[in-house]
């Protein structure tokens, strides 16, 4: 073998591993879930939701980089493309930095496909996160 092909070889096999290594956290993190929200109405929003898989139950994660515009009664929800009340997981915790909410026994977070922020007492939608 000349030293050109074998350098073709070596070449074509290390793009292979760094393929397969590069794909494999990708794979195996597949059961988490994240997206950035996107305002509603007028309110100012950064960060991520992340939907993780725990135990026998499923937890929404804000990012240590959210904020979220002071707004009336911000609760946070699940949806299908749409708010879904029934996955109401409560009142927003801080309107700054990391929080985690539990997602109601029973609820299958893997059926949806947003994470909401609702104001409640308005009826409205704050901010979204499509997954």
């Amino acid at each position: 073998m000349d030293r050109r092909a074998f350098l073709n070889l070596t070449l074509k096999a290390s793009v292979a591993t760094a393929v397969t290594t590069i794909g494999a956290p990708a794979l195996a993190a597949s059961q988490n879930r994240a997206a950035a929200f996107a305002k509603k109405n007028s309110y100012a929003v950064t960060g991520y939701a992340e939907v993780v898989k725990q135990g026998n139950g499923y937890v929404v994660n804000l990012s240590d980089d959210f904020t979220f515009a002071n707004a009336p009664d911000p609760k946070i929800a699940l949806g299908r493309n749409g708010y879904d009340k029934s996955t109401l997981m409560g009142l927003l915790k801080s309107s700054k930095g990391a929080s985690s909410y539990q997602v109601p026994a029973g609820i299958n977070a893997d059926d949806y496909n947003e994470v909401w922020i609702w104001c409640e007492q308005y009826n409205v939608p704050l901010a979204v996160a499509t997954l």
